[in-house]
Formats: C-alpha cells, sequence, structure tokens
C-alpha cells in the first residue's frame, strides 16, 4: 500500500501539537534517556517503539478507567489506548527529530498507528501492545502490525499520513470521562 502524506511539507511531521507534545519535559526526559542508549537514530526509533508497546499498558487489555489522549500524559500515567500510544511514540521519534506521522486502520473501530520515516520512505508501526494473539514488532521492512484488516468484512487500511490526530479521533478522546465511555464513543470509519 502506498502511503500519502496529507501535508506535503515534511516538517509538519516533526512539530509539536497540544496532543504530540514533544516539548513537554516529561516527553523529553523520556526521549533523552533512551537518546543515551541507543547506538543510532534507527536504534532509538526502535527502542521509543519497544518502550510505548511494552512499558504503557493499553488502558483495554489492562482494565484502567482512565482516558489518556496527550502523549506526555499518557507517558506520565503509563496508560493509554493504542491512539494515545501512538500519540506517545510519535513525540518521542519527533523529540529527536525523526519525522513521525498518525495512520489508521478501519477494523471493527478506527485503530491508531504510527509512520516513521527513513531512508525517504514511510514505515508504519503498532505500539498499541502485544497480548496473545497480538505480536507487534518494530520493522523497516515487512510490516509487523497488530491487525490486519480483513477486507470481505469492510475492513481497511487508511492509507493518509496525518501530521496531527484526526479530529474524529482527538474529540472522542477528549470527549471521554473514562474507558468505558470511550469504548461506546470510537469512531467506526474516518
Amino acid at each position: 500500500m502506498e502511503l500519502i502524506q496529507k501535508d506535503p511539507d515534511l516538517s509538519a511531521y516533526l512539530a509539536a501539537d497540544e496532543a504530540i507534545d514533544h516539548d513537554h519535559p516529561r516527553v523529553r526526559e523520556v526521549a533523552e534517556r533512551l537518546a543515551k542508549e541507543a547506538e543510532d537514530s534507527y536504534d532509538y526509533a526502535r527502542r521509543a517503539f519497544e518502550s510505548v508497546r511494552d512499558t504503557i499498558p493499553h488502558s483495554q487489555d489492562s482494565g484502567d478507567p482512565r482516558v489518556t489522549w496527550r502523549a506526555s500524559d499518557v507517558l506520565e500515567r503509563r496508560t493509554g489506548i493504542c491512539y494515545a500510544k501512538a500519540h506517545a511514540l510519535a513525540a518521542l521519534l519527533r523529540a529527536e527529530d525523526i519525522p513521525a506521522a498518525l495512520c489508521y486502520q478501519r477494523l471493527d473501530v478506527v485503530h491508531g498507528l504510527v509512520a516513521v520515516r527513513f531512508d525517504g520512505a514511510w514505515h508504519r508501526q503498532d505500539p498499541r501492545g502485544n497480548k496473545p494473539g497480538v505480536d507487534a514488532r518494530f520493522s523497516l521492512g515487512h510490516e509487523r502490525l497488530a491487525f490486519t484488516p480483513d477486507r470481505e468484512a469492510g475492513e481497511a487500511d487508511y492509507p493518509e499520513l496525518y501530521a496531527a490526530p484526526h479530529p474524529a479521533v482527538l474529540a472522542a478522546l477528549k470527549a471521554a470521562d473514562d474507558r468505558a465511555h470511550l469504548w461506546a464513543t470510537l469512531p467506526t470509519a474516518l
């Protein structure tokens, strides 16, 4: 699938915004720690991915009722659904000047991913968190996402790469009182 930059200016995929607040002290702290351990930018990106995937439980899997949407809150509270975890990963990548985009799949609901840019190409990553039946990995070659859309069931990959969270996603996150409320209002399409 060919990925499509919604904004032709690559610098948009390095910018901070209200959700991808990579200028926040908590994001900077985590980014600096990961950068000290990394051999190069590829290793940093892999470490950032694994940190978000493995140390921040997906709130549905863990039963955490809190809803996070801002990257700094995800890193501070250590919880979030796929969208929130994607915001955290995008912020960590952008904090080290690695272009990162938000992208989505349509499954039973819209699922959030991140695309990272290396060697002139975008590569989708899924930091949602592994569990039985889900084995997402950082990869710049063959994609290792958590889910493969079932085309016969009407599921799909959205090819668009967004510099900021999709408005429908951000609105659902911001309006939710708790995860149960969020679950009832998740977007089913973009």
